[in-house]
């Protein structure tokens, strides 16, 4: 069995042998064609800039959290001595009260699908991880005013599907991070960043770090949630113990509403002579 597999392989066109194609010999390869499709695509739609929309994949939708919230709370009234309903009803209620991001993260998607000559220009577009949470509120957004939005998904042991706001066309699946990364930055004029987890912070300090090193042009930075960023990211710490400079703790800017985010990306562009449009 194991013979006539290897006689057949090696018969079998290099790009439509499996085998070979997955090899470690072939990585750099894999890595091409994974920037390529995306690549191709969006030059074909025309997409010149993104604002990429970022934050925590749990996040709800407000009507969705207050159905779970109020059935958990009806099951602890039920058994008050369950531990562990109490202990999903108190994150229940809290994931209410962070479900008000999910709104904010919509009107943004609105904003950005609004901007330039209107839903059908693509040279400015929102751009999310693809999943859902607050990159599927963003999304949303953008479908809301009928704009086209990106996705850009990652293949995970742990299958993490698409949202269904996505413009299909747009709707890109990685194999590596750092590709997918890649194709986040390359068209950016702004990096959004909601309330999340550790997905959310390596894309925040990925391009912290690669503005402060020069390596990429610098965008404006928005974290929306100032109470929340300054319980995860004490900038200002670094900052005391001499590990950032002044400047540093300039590259990135808080915001309590879609409204003053989309305006500090705007004020940020305008100011430094170069407007989004």
């Amino acid at each position: 069995m194991t013979i006539a597999r290897r006689v057949h392989s090696t018969q079998a066109l290099a790009e439509r042998d499996p085998d070979f194609m997955d090899s470690d010999a072939m990585r750099g390869v894999r890595l091409q064609i994974d920037y390529l499709k995306a690549e191709l695509l969006l030059r074909q739609y025309g997409v010149e800039h993104t604002i990429v929309v970022f934050g925590g994949t749990r996040v709800r939708e407000p009507k969705s959290a207050q159905r779970r919230a109020a059935a958990l709370a009806a099951q602890v009234a039920k058994r008050p001595r369950d531990r562990t309903l109490r202990r999903q009803a108190a994150a229940a209620r809290h994931g209410l009260a962070m479900s008000r991001y999910y709104g904010m993260a919509r009107e943004l998607g609105r904003m950005v699908g609004r901007c330039g000559a209107g839903p059908g220009d693509c040279r400015v577009m929102l751009a999310t991880g693809g999943g859902p949470g607050i990159m599927e509120a963003a999304n949303r957004g953008a479908h809301d005013v009928g704009a086209r939005s990106i996705g850009l998904n990652i293949a995970l042991p742990s299958e993490q599907r698409p949202n269904r706001y996505i413009t299909p066309e747009l709707s890109f699946q990685f194999h590596y991070f750092s590709t997918r990364k890649l194709h986040f930055l390359l068209r950016a004029r702004a990096l959004v960043a909601f309330p999340g987890g550790f997905g959310t912070l390596d894309e925040i300090f990925e391009t912290l770090n690669l503005v402060q090193s020069g390596t990429i042009t610098p965008v404006p930075v928005v974290l929306v949630g100032e109470a929340y960023w300054r319980r995860v990211f004490d900038a200002d710490f670094l900052l005391e113990e001499g590990m950032i400079d002044v400047e540093d703790r300039a590259l990135f800017s808080y915001a309590e509403s879609a409204g003053e985010t989309w305006k500090t990306i705007l004020d940020w562009h305008r100011g430094r002579g170069m407007p989004l449009f």
